[in-house]
């Protein structure tokens, strides 16, 4: 997939077996910012699923970006995609836009937009291990 903004390369297919999230997103878009605390408190209340969360940082550069994951204790990896090859393969339009991938590596939703709370539960459901749409082949 790329590069982390630690230096570390970052391999989705690595997470497959597991409900995922990628996130589009950048520290100068304000909805993005009030995700943060949302995806935080979800990754934790989800972890019995397993489910793991993968910002790709989009249209804003990397300093700006460490600092707002270190402020706001964000423990999922972000994807540095300042070449556009990602935001190109996903078809990313706006930020935040997420994706809600199933254990298969299956598109199941995609949000353009803030996810709010009630977005997020109805969302996950298609994702939730053990939820009908994840079984589908």
């Amino acid at each position: 997939m790329g590069t982390t903004l630690d230096g570390i390369p970052f391999d989705l297919a690595a997470l497959r077996g597991r409900p995922v999230i990628v996130n589009f997103w950048g520290p100068s878009c304000v909805p993005c910012r009030d995700e943060f605390p949302l995806f935080k408190a979800k990754l934790a209340e989800h972890a019995p699923d397993q489910l793991a969360i993968v910002c790709v940082l989009m249209y804003d550069p990397p300093a700006p970006a460490r600092d707002f994951i270190a402020q706001y204790g964000a423990s999922w990896p972000t994807v540095d995609d300042s070449s556009g090859t990602l935001r190109t393969a996903y078809r990313a339009i706006a930020r935040p836009q997420s994706y809600f991938i199933d254990s298969a590596g299956i598109v199941r939703e995609i949000q353009v937009g803030q996810v709010t709370d009630t977005d997020f539960e109805h969302l996950y459901a298609t994702i939730r291990p053990g939820s009908p749409a994840s079984a589908a082949p």
